[in-house]
């Protein structure tokens, strides 16, 4: 459920209520759990927040996490453990013990048979069909932080016991052709066993504090507060170095570290200036300013900005920008294996049933989809091949019964005969500017009168197509078309007001254009330092909208224009940005 990429809805901290009827469901899933025991799982006072989000699949999952952990988590109102609360509870359910070669094919979706477990002295564990059970490792009870799991003693297991399984096993073909069948292909299962019980023990002795010398960590040296200044001084650099230009200058400080430093922050890493020495971006800039790298004045009371910068200074030109790790480089939650391109956006036109006799001498039918330019070459080719031009009027065009019914309302079928060419198009509902069209083939009589008329009537020049279905067609690199009905809603940013009159901007319809609403909320987030979430749009059906707190339009604009390079005629709102000078 969790091994592939999830979509989080919501993320919130539980109320006082909510954590009480959460300890009931605890302890009326988990009899085996003693009152304290459940007061340390679901504490009183520490943070304790409920995670909604939707699995690959679509399911709806809700995640009770604490201390940064999950604890739990319900599905279709079944609450279950995770593994790091089974780490605490090893006895929280009744435990079946398997191989290591056999979890490798548990964890890639493998069902668990009797020929892969462990069978112990006192028999397996007592169960009926249904029952939540829990998996374990032989040698190894034990099946957040993402540290690696702590070792816990193993279920009694009696060395002849243990023996004798083994002697069964080989004894019995079938079940030794089982087992080998599940370890990996041209490995004895013998040696495999042996490697992977091997690197066990070399990852436990890792973590035992008495041999922790043989394998150092290079950050083990540095406290947290000495990596995060390393950090703010490395993003600091960086984005002189790559992104601020001259012409930004004056920079506000604020900006700088919203759209700059962040950005420039590497991946997997988060920036936060208060866990540093500096605890505030004031400071830390004074001490640029005092190594003489940046100059900082308040050009406006208790507004700060970044006047100059010394490109030529040491420390900028011998900063070395580090090449991204291959694990930097997969996908992470919510974001793209590759960069975004914008879509290919087309718009087209459906043959309706009502039209199906005009375009069917030209091969088309009903539901042929047609480009503008088609359907004018279609139609102007039909009224040439019916000899339709009025032989005294060459702007006139006669109506046979087709055009009559494809063209003309049910009370003008007997009072109107004949239709200038605009009319004509007009009626025939074509989205282009026929003058230009028309240039390449002037040289024929009857286009020749029609684009003199064009030149000194008072019709419009621009025509469109009413008739016919409109339809749009997407493409993204690499991909098939996409055609869909209707035209496609371009992407709406509005501002809202909410408590306590804070203003807060939505957007919606990012999945339209292949943008996913997680990925473009945990990057607003991360530029406007602002809050940002994620949830269904109002009205929709499965669409989600981005919400931030804020006017962000400026953030939005510069991301989506400049950096997706998305046409602006698919983005409506860019005019709600704040003003220059005025509170955002």
């Amino acid at each position: 459920m969790f091994a592939k990429a999830f979509r989080v809805k919501s993320n919130t901290a539980i109320k006082g209520s909510d954590r009480r009827k959460l300890r009931a469901d605890v302890m009326a899933a988990f009899p085996t759990l003693g009152t304290d025991q459940v007061s340390v799982l679901v504490p009183g006072k520490e943070e304790l927040n409920i995670v909604k989000l939707y699995a690959h699949r679509g399911d709806a999952v809700t995640v009770y996490v604490s201390g940064g952990n999950p604890i739990l988590f319900e599905v279709e109102k079944n609450l279950y453990p995770t593994v790091y609360t089974l780490w605490s509870y090893p006895d929280l359910l009744p435990a079946f013990t398997t191989w290591p070669p056999v979890l490798e094919k548990l964890v890639g979706g493998a069902d668990l048979m009797l020929p892969g477990l462990v069978v112990p002295s006192a028999g397996l564990p007592q169960v009926q069909k249904g029952d939540l059970c829990a998996i374990a490792l032989l040698g190894n009870r034990r099946s957040g932080d993402k540290s690696s799991p702590p070792s816990l003693a193993p279920l009694a297991l009696d060395p002849p016991d243990l023996s004798e399984e083994k002697e069964s096993v080989q004894a019995d073909p079938a079940l030794q052709g089982d087992l080998r069948r599940l370890t990996l292909e041209g490995e004895e299962e013998n040696g495999e066993v042996q490697r992977m019980c091997g690197e066990k023990s070399l990852s436990e002795a890792s973590e035992d504090p008495s041999v922790r010398g043989l394998n150092p960590d290079p950050t083990d040296s540095k406290t947290l507060q000495e990596q995060m200044d390393e950090l703010v001084q490395q993003c600091f650099l960086h984005a002189l170095k790559c992104q601020v230009r001259k012409a930004d200058l004056p920079l506000l400080t604020s900006t700088f570290l919203g759209s700059h430093m962040l950005s420039c922050c590497p991946e997997g890493r988060q920036l936060d200036i208060k866990k540093s020495s500096y605890k505030k971006l004031s400071k830390f800039l004074q001490h640029m300013q005092q190594e003489q790298i940046i100059q900082v004045k308040e050009l406006s009371k208790g507004v700060e900005s970044i006047v100059a910068v010394d490109w030529k200074h040491p420390r900028i030109t011998s900063f070395v920008i580090a090449e991204p790790s291959p694990t930097s480089q997969t996908i992470q939650e919510g974001s793209r294996e590759q960069p975004y391109h914008p879509p290919d956006i087309k718009s087209l036109y459906c043959v309706p049933a009502s039209m199906t006799l005009l375009f069917q001498e030209s091969g088309h039918k009903k539901g042929s989809i047609l480009e503008g330019g088609e359907v004018r070459t279609i139609i102007i080719n039909y009224v040439k091949r019916n000899d339709l031009v009025d032989a005294d009027n060459k702007n006139l065009v006669k109506l046979d019964p087709i055009l009559c019914d494809c063209i003309l309302e049910k009370n003008e079928q007997h009072t109107v005969m004949k239709l200038p060419w605009d009319s004509l198009l007009t009626r025939s509902k074509l989205k282009i500017m026929y003058i230009r069209s028309l240039q390449t083939t002037a040289h024929e009589p009857d286009l020749t009168h029609y684009l003199y008329f064009l030149e000194y009537s008072h019709t419009h020049l621009f025509i469109c197509l009413e008739k016919l279905q409109p339809v749009y067609q997407v493409t993204f690199p690499g991909q098939e078309p996409i055609v869909k009905k209707g035209r496609i809603c371009p992407i709406d940013i509005t501002l809202a007001q909410r408590a306590s009159n804070k203003k807060v901007t939505v957007v919606r319809n990012l999945e339209a254009y292949g943008l996913d609403p997680c990925s473009v909320a945990a990057i607003l987030q991360q530029r406007c330092q602002a809050s940002a979430t994620v949830t269904p749009a109002p009205g929709a059906k499965d669409s989600l909208q981005v919400q931030i707190q804020g006017n962000q339009v400026h953030h939005l604009s510069r991301l989506l224009l400049e950096e997706y390079q998305l046409p602006r005629k698919h983005i409506q709102g860019l005019e709600k940005a704040p003003k220059p000078g005025k509170k955002k």
